[in-house]
């Protein structure tokens, strides 16, 4: 048996609960989830690019051993593939995640934009842990906040293009 919401069996979007705000109206948040997910998928596809695009310039312009040894090529090898299809993971779980905040936290591109800081932040700072080249950190480095400011802005935009505010008054009981 399944539930299907007032939203789904009228085709509206999904509205957020009501949040009143300073003025005592209610802003009413809806969002587009067909244009929020089409926004995502396009994003993972800019994502798995610019991943592909940074290992190769890394690798074949400046010459650093970006995730392999120097001698396996330009591309590098499985782990390239593997950074690609991460990225483009990465940007649909966080068009998930703002979906999720749309719907259900007050001010929730605040929480996405620290959210996505944060976790950018971890994947900036972990090729220095490892035994890589000096050179090889920093690409990497690099590579990575890339990654995640296009995520964070290209998926923040596409949540922002689809939602729509609707503000009715207060009752008073």
């Amino acid at each position: 048996m399944s539930v299907i919401h007032d939203h789904q069996a009228t085709g509206e979007p999904a509205r957020a609960p009501a949040q009143e705000n300073h003025a005592g109206l209610f802003d009413d948040v809806r969002v587009d989830p067909r244009k929020l997910w089409s926004g995502g998928a396009a994003s993972a596809a800019v994502a798995a690019l610019a991943a592909l695009v940074g290992v190769l310039v890394s690798r074949w312009l400046f010459n650093l051993p970006v995730l392999a040894p120097s001698q396996d090529g330009a591309y590098g090898d499985v782990r390239t593939t593997v950074l690609v299809l991460l990225a483009a993971a990465a940007s649909l779980a966080a068009t998930g995640l703002v979906h999720l905040l749309l719907i259900s936290t007050p001010r929730p591109f605040l929480f996405f934009g620290w959210i996505v800081a944060l976790v950018t932040t971890l994947v900036v700072v972990y090729p220095f842990s490892t035994t890589a080249p000096l050179g090889a950190k920093i690409a990497t480095a690099a590579v990575a906040l890339a990654i995640g400011a296009m995520i964070g802005t290209l998926v923040g935009g596409a949540a922002a293009r689809s939602t729509a505010r609707a503000t009715r008054r207060a009752e008073i009981g």
